[in-house]
């Protein structure tokens, strides 16, 4: 595998995602969103906590704060006291707090589309655009690397690179375009289920015979 060529690792790839597919059909967002602003909070809020635990703060962020402008008017105490589950708590309410803010003023309260527009946001870095143009938008612009997307990337052998930044190029260079956002969402949900970090479940894992880190 050491010496595998790049159209076999894109050969390759491509069967992992079909049998990914096949396996995760209903692979998806984990955050509950019902549009581009409460999946930028939800985004935001999820660094360093669970999706689950995001969740279930956000139906009462965004029941008292319904639109960026309700967010953006909003005290910072009051926002604390609701996502202090969240940890990292003042940082969070300042970073969202101050996205809502730049796009009520110069958005007119519509979340932007486009990359440059996304990171010039508080609290939105790529990772976090990518998320929200893919899953908000339905545009992809590139992959979305998390701990579970740039451990399976390294387990697979599709990186070996270990900036976030740095694989996904790696990955954006071995699936197509139309590929990207639905990629990590299957891998993140293959990285819960059978990939688990500590435990992996070679021996019921669909790829195993694709993986080179498989023990099977």
């Amino acid at each position: 595998m050491a010496r595998e060529s790049k159209a076999a690792r894109v050969d390759r790839a491509s069967e992992v995602f079909d049998l990914l597919t096949a396996e995760y059909p209903d692979a998806h967002c984990a955050l509950i969103h019902a549009n581009a602003y409460q999946l930028g909070v939800a985004t935001i809020l999820s660094a360093q906590t669970t999706d689950e635990r995001v969740n279930m703060v956000t139906p009462g962020l965004f029941e008292r704060y319904a639109t960026p402008a309700d967010l953006a008017d909003a005290r910072p105490e009051d926002v604390e006291g609701i996502i202090r589950s969240t940890g990292f708590f003042r940082n969070k309410t300042r970073s969202i707090i101050g996205f809502a803010q730049r796009v009520t003023d110069r958005h007119a309260g519509d979340v932007p589309r486009t990359m440059e527009e996304l990171t010039a946001l508080p609290g939105v870095g790529r990772k976090t655009a990518n998320v929200i143009l893919g899953n908000a938008f339905g545009i992809d612009e590139g992959v979305v690397v998390d701990t579970h997307v740039k451990r399976l990337s390294t387990l697979f052998v599709f990186t070996k690179e270990k900036t976030p930044e740095k694989v996904e190029r790696d990955l954006m260079g071995l699936f197509p375009e139309s590929r990207w956002t639905l990629l990590s969402h299957l891998l993140i949900f293959h990285g819960r289920q059978v990939c688990i970090a500590r435990r992996p479940r070679c021996e019921a894992c669909a790829m195993a015979h694709l993986c080179p880190s498989s023990r099977v």
